[in-house]
Protein backbone atom coordinates (compact mmCIF):
# COMPACT_ATOMS: atom_id res chain seq x y z
CA UNK A 1 0.00 0.00 0.00
CA UNK A 2 3.22 2.44 1.07
CA UNK A 3 4.67 1.58 -2.22
CA UNK A 4 1.28 2.40 -4.20
CA UNK A 5 0.52 5.43 -2.27
CA UNK A 6 3.92 6.83 -3.28
CA UNK A 7 3.81 5.89 -6.49
CA UNK A 8 0.10 7.51 -7.18
CA UNK A 9 1.85 10.74 -5.13
CA UNK A 10 4.73 11.04 -7.97
CA UNK A 11 2.10 10.67 -10.36
CA UNK A 12 0.46 13.90 -8.99
CA UNK A 13 3.71 15.42 -8.74
CA UNK A 14 5.01 15.09 -12.08
CA UNK A 15 1.11 15.78 -13.50
CA UNK A 16 1.21 18.87 -11.77
CA UNK A 17 4.93 20.08 -12.93
CA UNK A 18 3.73 19.33 -16.31
CA UNK A 19 0.51 21.43 -16.31
CA UNK A 20 1.84 24.33 -14.85
CA UNK A 21 4.84 24.47 -17.75
CA UNK A 22 2.25 24.28 -19.78
CA UNK A 23 -0.21 26.90 -18.33
CA UNK A 24 3.27 28.71 -18.10
CA UNK A 25 4.13 28.51 -21.74
CA UNK A 26 0.20 29.12 -22.86
CA UNK A 27 0.59 32.32 -20.81
CA UNK A 28 3.66 33.45 -22.38
CA UNK A 29 2.53 32.72 -25.98
CA UNK A 30 -0.53 34.58 -25.48
CA UNK A 31 1.50 37.70 -23.63
CA UNK A 32 3.45 37.92 -26.22
CA UNK A 33 0.77 38.19 -29.41
CA UNK A 34 -1.75 40.15 -27.64
CA UNK A 35 1.16 42.85 -26.55
CA UNK A 36 2.35 43.23 -30.39
CA UNK A 37 -1.47 43.20 -31.78
CA UNK A 38 -2.04 45.82 -29.17
CA UNK A 39 0.90 48.62 -29.25
CA UNK A 40 0.95 47.51 -33.06
CA UNK A 41 -3.12 49.03 -33.32
CA UNK A 42 -2.61 51.83 -31.04
CA UNK A 43 -0.36 53.56 -33.15
CA UNK A 44 -2.12 52.80 -36.26
CA UNK A 45 -4.70 54.21 -34.71
CA UNK A 46 -3.32 57.32 -33.37
CA UNK A 47 -1.49 57.91 -36.81
CA UNK A 48 -5.12 57.33 -38.61
CA UNK A 49 -6.33 59.93 -36.21
CA UNK A 50 -3.63 62.49 -37.05
CA UNK A 51 -4.50 62.41 -40.76
CA UNK A 52 -8.95 61.98 -40.21
CA UNK A 53 -9.17 63.29 -36.68
CA UNK A 54 -10.94 60.14 -35.79
CA UNK A 55 -10.78 56.37 -35.68
CA UNK A 56 -13.26 54.41 -37.86
CA UNK A 57 -13.96 51.02 -37.29
CA UNK A 58 -14.34 49.79 -40.83
CA UNK A 59 -13.18 51.51 -44.11
CA UNK A 60 -11.37 51.63 -47.09
CA UNK A 61 -7.97 52.43 -47.05
CA UNK A 62 -9.17 54.66 -50.80
CA UNK A 63 -11.57 57.07 -48.63
CA UNK A 64 -8.94 57.92 -45.86
CA UNK A 65 -7.62 61.28 -46.71
CA UNK A 66 -4.12 60.65 -46.47
CA UNK A 67 -0.74 63.20 -46.79
CA UNK A 68 0.74 63.05 -50.37
CA UNK A 69 2.37 59.94 -51.08
CA UNK A 70 5.52 60.03 -48.79
CA UNK A 71 4.64 62.84 -47.26
CA UNK A 72 6.83 63.06 -43.90
CA UNK A 73 4.51 63.78 -40.71
CA UNK A 74 7.66 64.22 -38.45
CA UNK A 75 11.03 63.03 -37.88
CA UNK A 76 11.58 60.77 -34.91
CA UNK A 77 15.53 61.03 -34.95
CA UNK A 78 18.19 62.30 -36.71
CA UNK A 79 21.93 60.89 -35.95
CA UNK A 80 25.07 61.39 -38.27
CA UNK A 81 24.14 58.29 -40.22
CA UNK A 82 21.06 57.07 -39.22
CA UNK A 83 17.62 58.96 -39.44
CA UNK A 84 13.92 57.77 -38.41
CA UNK A 85 10.97 59.40 -40.33
CA UNK A 86 7.20 58.96 -39.92
CA UNK A 87 5.03 58.24 -43.34
CA UNK A 88 1.22 57.43 -43.61
CA UNK A 89 1.23 54.89 -46.22
CA UNK A 90 -1.30 52.67 -47.37
CA UNK A 91 0.69 48.98 -48.25
CA UNK A 92 -2.21 47.02 -50.63
CA UNK A 93 0.19 44.13 -50.58
CA UNK A 94 1.31 44.75 -54.73
CA UNK A 95 4.36 45.72 -54.24
CA UNK A 96 6.56 44.92 -57.54
CA UNK A 97 3.18 44.47 -59.32
CA UNK A 98 3.03 40.59 -57.39
CA UNK A 99 -0.35 39.22 -57.98
CA UNK A 100 -1.35 41.60 -60.08
CA UNK A 101 -3.47 39.55 -62.20
CA UNK A 102 -5.83 38.66 -58.93
CA UNK A 103 -6.72 42.58 -59.41
CA UNK A 104 -9.98 43.48 -56.60
CA UNK A 105 -10.05 39.69 -55.50
CA UNK A 106 -6.27 40.08 -54.22
CA UNK A 107 -7.67 41.64 -50.94
CA UNK A 108 -9.63 39.07 -49.56
CA UNK A 109 -6.56 36.05 -51.14
CA UNK A 110 -4.08 37.60 -48.83
CA UNK A 111 -7.02 37.72 -45.69
CA UNK A 112 -7.42 34.20 -46.19
CA UNK A 113 -3.68 33.16 -46.77
CA UNK A 114 -2.99 35.33 -43.86
CA UNK A 115 -5.60 33.75 -41.60
CA UNK A 116 -4.55 29.89 -42.76
CA UNK A 117 -0.64 30.71 -41.80
CA UNK A 118 -1.42 32.26 -38.68
CA UNK A 119 -4.19 29.19 -37.83
CA UNK A 120 -1.24 26.93 -38.94
CA UNK A 121 1.61 28.88 -36.52
CA UNK A 122 -0.91 29.07 -33.80
CA UNK A 123 -1.47 25.39 -33.84
CA UNK A 124 2.07 24.34 -33.64
CA UNK A 125 2.34 27.07 -31.26
CA UNK A 126 0.01 25.64 -28.61
CA UNK A 127 0.47 21.75 -29.46
CA UNK A 128 4.01 20.73 -30.68
CA UNK A 129 6.68 24.11 -30.06
CA UNK A 130 9.66 23.37 -28.33
CA UNK A 131 10.71 25.88 -25.57
CA UNK A 132 12.92 28.01 -28.34
CA UNK A 133 10.94 28.59 -30.88
CA UNK A 134 7.92 29.81 -28.36
CA UNK A 135 8.82 33.70 -28.29
CA UNK A 136 10.06 34.39 -31.92
CA UNK A 137 7.14 32.08 -33.28
CA UNK A 138 4.69 34.34 -31.04
CA UNK A 139 6.20 37.98 -32.51
CA UNK A 140 5.35 36.27 -36.28
CA UNK A 141 2.13 35.13 -35.15
CA UNK A 142 1.30 39.26 -33.28
CA UNK A 143 2.81 40.76 -36.43
CA UNK A 144 0.83 39.03 -38.68
CA UNK A 145 -2.58 39.62 -36.75
CA UNK A 146 -1.80 42.91 -36.53
CA UNK A 147 -1.03 43.79 -40.43
CA UNK A 148 -4.32 40.99 -40.96
CA UNK A 149 -6.74 43.30 -38.89
CA UNK A 150 -5.50 45.93 -41.08
CA UNK A 151 -7.17 44.18 -43.73
CA UNK A 152 -9.92 43.37 -42.67
CA UNK A 153 -11.02 46.82 -41.28
CA UNK A 154 -9.11 48.76 -44.28
CA UNK A 155 -8.37 46.55 -47.52
CA UNK A 156 -4.78 47.86 -46.71
CA UNK A 157 -1.93 47.65 -44.08
CA UNK A 158 -0.81 51.15 -42.43
CA UNK A 159 3.03 51.62 -43.07
CA UNK A 160 5.35 54.37 -41.43
CA UNK A 161 8.37 53.78 -40.38
CA UNK A 162 10.95 54.98 -43.36
CA UNK A 163 14.72 54.26 -42.32
CA UNK A 164 17.38 56.63 -43.78
CA UNK A 165 21.05 55.28 -42.95
CA UNK A 166 23.83 57.51 -44.59
CA UNK A 167 21.54 59.01 -46.72
CA UNK A 168 20.32 56.32 -48.53
CA UNK A 169 16.79 56.52 -48.14
CA UNK A 170 15.58 53.58 -50.72
CA UNK A 171 13.93 51.14 -47.76
CA UNK A 172 10.60 49.82 -47.64
CA UNK A 173 8.03 51.64 -45.79
CA UNK A 174 7.75 49.38 -42.74
CA UNK A 175 5.61 49.05 -39.38
CA UNK A 176 6.23 48.04 -35.81
CA UNK A 177 4.01 44.44 -36.51
CA UNK A 178 7.18 44.08 -39.78
CA UNK A 179 9.32 44.58 -37.35
CA UNK A 180 8.06 42.03 -34.90
CA UNK A 181 8.38 39.35 -38.21
CA UNK A 182 11.27 40.11 -38.85
CA UNK A 183 12.70 40.06 -35.41
CA UNK A 184 10.79 36.77 -34.22
CA UNK A 185 12.56 35.32 -38.16
CA UNK A 186 15.86 36.12 -36.99
CA UNK A 187 15.65 34.88 -33.32
CA UNK A 188 14.07 31.53 -34.44
CA UNK A 189 17.08 31.25 -36.56
CA UNK A 190 19.26 31.98 -33.97
CA UNK A 191 17.97 29.87 -30.99
CA UNK A 192 17.54 26.76 -33.64
CA UNK A 193 21.22 27.42 -33.89
CA UNK A 194 22.05 27.45 -30.31
CA UNK A 195 18.84 24.03 -29.94
CA UNK A 196 20.82 22.16 -32.63
CA UNK A 197 24.10 22.56 -31.26
CA UNK A 198 23.60 22.12 -27.79
CA UNK A 199 21.70 19.10 -28.97
CA UNK A 200 24.64 17.63 -30.32
CA UNK A 201 27.10 18.37 -27.62
CA UNK A 202 24.61 16.14 -25.56
CA UNK A 203 24.49 13.55 -27.90
CA UNK A 204 28.52 13.66 -28.28
CA UNK A 205 28.64 13.80 -24.25
CA UNK A 206 26.38 10.41 -24.13
CA UNK A 207 28.34 8.53 -26.87
CA UNK A 208 31.48 8.80 -25.26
Amino acid sequence: MDFLYLLLCAHVVIFSKAECHMKHKLLKIISVIFGVVIVDQIIKGWLIHQVMHTVPAFISYSAVPVPPQGAILFQAFDFSWLSLYIHFLWNTGTAFSLFRALGHALPIVLIILTGAIIGFLLYYLFKRAHKYECIPLALIVGGAIGNLIDRVRFGAVVDYLHVSIFGWDKFPTFNFADMCVVIGCGLYLISYVIYTKKQKRELTSKEK
